[in-house]
Parts: C-alpha cells; structure tokens; sequence
C-alpha cells in the first residue's frame, strides 16, 4: 500500500527518507509492478529524480554514470559503443525512457542484463548511507547495502567486450541466457578473462570456473567447449514461464560460443 512519494531535492535528503524505512524508486518499471502485483505494508517512495543523480561524465577512459540516468540517455550516448547495444536488448522504447541505470543493478534475474554487462566491465558502485560513502564492486552489490550514487568503469579496449542475451522475443522478455565478457589476449593467447552470466541463477553470477578455463589457451572451440563445461558447476538456473532449468543449462554453452567466438 502507497503511502506517500518523496521527492528529495538533494542525496544527503534522500539518504535520510531511506533511513526512515522508505524506498527508493528512479524510473518504477520495477518497482511499480512489485507494488501493484503484491500485498505490501505501508510503503513510503523515495523519488530520485531531483536528486542530482543524472548524467555521464568521462574522465579519460574513466566512465562514471550517474544512478537515476536513464536507459535511454546510455542507448544513446555515442561514447558507450559497447553498452548500447546491451541497453538495446533490454526492454522497449518506452521501459527504456523511464529505467534508470540504478534501478537495473536490483532488478530480479532474469532481467537486470545491464548489471551483467557491468559486472564483465568490472564496474563498480559508490554508496552513501548515514554514516557515509564507500565503494563496492558491482557483483557484491545487495539490496540494503546503501543508496547507488553513481556506476564506474573504464572503456574497454576495442574488440575485447563481447555480449549476447539469448530471449524468446526481442522486446520485454526476460533472458534465457545472457552472457557479458572482458577478454584480453596477447599473440593468440588469452591473458585476462571476465565473464559474467544472467538469466541462469538467482543473481547475476561471476563465472570464475570459465574465466579460469580460459586463461593461458587460445580462443578456439575447443577451448571454449571446455570452458563451457566448466561452467556448469556454476549455474543455478531455475524453472520460470520462459524457459526450464534444463533448458537453460542445455544452452549455456552454445551462447557461451556465441559471445566469445560469434558464431
């Protein structure tokens, strides 16, 4: 039940509201529907939308993204070549004007892509709360753990961020498999590997076991078969409408392929 929507003009205000037992909300596509599709105690908003907390600074090859910018705003931002194209598989147009970047770090899997991406990226958060800021890598990032400020992270080298979300149709379906990936390779040999998974357990998942298969070989299909197989330790998929548990760890490997080698 709706209570009352706050509309802070500043962090340290909303900060404050949070603390008092309210909730966040930037865009609403996902907690709007949690509200209206579930029985909930008296519930408070936290708007953030005057809160200062738009926008995308670049600072060399430093990206910081402000929590309450849209989905939209880093579709379109020419300077995130990778990302726009993750923010394309999410959602439609309109979701996509309203969902803030914030908001999709907590979205339930199997949505959240963006935070798988980010994850890959190597991103991390700041986080303010009353007793002050800090920062935290974008994988160990729960619920409660503080208001996200902002996202930072550094571009990625040219041709080494790979991406592929797996869905039963293009717009508004959760994924089945996404697979978001940093790799770096010297003379044919893979030197540095960070692969992040969504759509395949109850949050976003650092594949450790396949970045570890990977390391030291060269990217052949072999090896990403191997490390596929590896990664099947890893995954926790779960039965939902659009695709079984079997389903999905019938076909982690092939998008695991797909991602890394493009075919």
């Amino acid at each position: 039940m709706l209570t009352e929507v706050h509309v802070p003009d500043d962090v340290s205000a909303a900060v404050r509201l949070l603390a008092g037992g309210a909730t966040a909300i930037g865009g609403g596509t996902c907690v709007l529907p949690w509200l209206n599709d579930y029985a909930s105690p008296p519930t408070e908003l936290v708007s953030l939308r005057r809160a200062g907390l738009s926008g995308i600074r670049l600072h060399g090859d430093t990206v910081e993204i402000g929590a309450a910018t849209t989905l939209a705003q880093v579709e379109h931002d020419d300077r995130l070549e990778d990302l726009n194209a993750v923010v394309r598989s999410i959602a439609s147009t309109p979701v996509r004007n309203l969902a803030t970047v914030g908001g999709n770090l907590f979205a339930r899997q199997p949505h959240g892509d963006l935070a798988v991406a980010l994850v890959a990226l190597d991103a991390r958060v700041t986080l303010v709360d009353e007793t002050g800021s800090r920062e935290l890598p974008v994988e160990e990032l729960t619920n409660g753990a503080g208001l996200v400020t902002t996202v930072t992270f550094e571009l990625p080298r040219p041709g080494t961020f790979r991406y592929v979300k797996a869905a039963r149709r293009r717009y508004n379906s959760a994924s089945l498999v996404t697979v978001a990936a940093t790799v770096t390779e010297e003379e044919g040999t893979v030197t540095g590997a960070r692969i992040a998974l969504g759509g395949v357990g109850p949050r976003v998942i650092r594949a450790h076991a396949v970045e570890a298969a990977l390391v030291g070989q060269e990217l052949t299909a072999d090896t990403v078969r191997a490390a596929g197989e590896a990664g099947r330790g890893e995954i926790e998929p779960a039965d939902d409408a659009y695709a079984s548990a079997w389903y999905r760890t019938r076909v982690f490997p092939v998008h695991l392929r797909r991602a890394l080698l493009g075919h």
